[in-house]
């Protein structure tokens, strides 16, 4: 039980972390620094935050979920998980090939997360760091407790 409880509440950090966390950095940088000029297409600037931030709840869902199960099974089945989700959710990255929606000025970050775009390689990229980043939080939590 302790195992299945640890996937589930590692999961749900991650994504209460994710969007908290982006919702923020959105905030921070605005519209005009997250996308490049006139679209949705996100910035290099807005990759690398990213890219960041969820490396960073990958590793806080690790850390709690070893720290849930209290072994690191758990932690790879999570790790699977995110990178199952995590290809799935980028399918329609790689075969959508409809142009970026025009966009002007300042928009809410519920417009922002509804029509922005990434590369596909980022959308390849974000699972593999994720089940990386999983495992490095689980490693982190089972090495401060030997």
């Amino acid at each position: 039980m302790r195992a299945v409880v640890g996937v589930v509440l590692g999961y749900l950090m991650m994504i209460a972390f994710v969007f908290l966390t982006f919702s923020l950095a959105y905030r921070v940088l605005g519209a005009d620094r997250a996308f490049q000029p006139g679209a949705y297409d996100v910035t290099g600037l807005w990759i690398g935050v990213s890219f960041l931030l969820a490396i960073a709840a990958a590793i806080l869902g690790g850390y709690v979920c070893e720290s849930i199960a209290r072994t690191d099974g758990p932690a790879k089945i999570l790790a699977l998980v995110v990178l199952l989700l995590g290809f799935a959710f980028a399918v329609p990255v790689l075969t959508t090939d409809s142009p970026s929606l025009p966009r002007e000025g300042a928009v809410s970050n519920t417009e922002a997360m509804q029509n922005a775009r990434q590369p596909a390689w980022v959308a390849v990229l974000n699972p593999l760091f994720g089940a990386v980043g999983v495992l490095i939080g689980a490693g982190m939590r089972s090495r401060s407790t030997s």
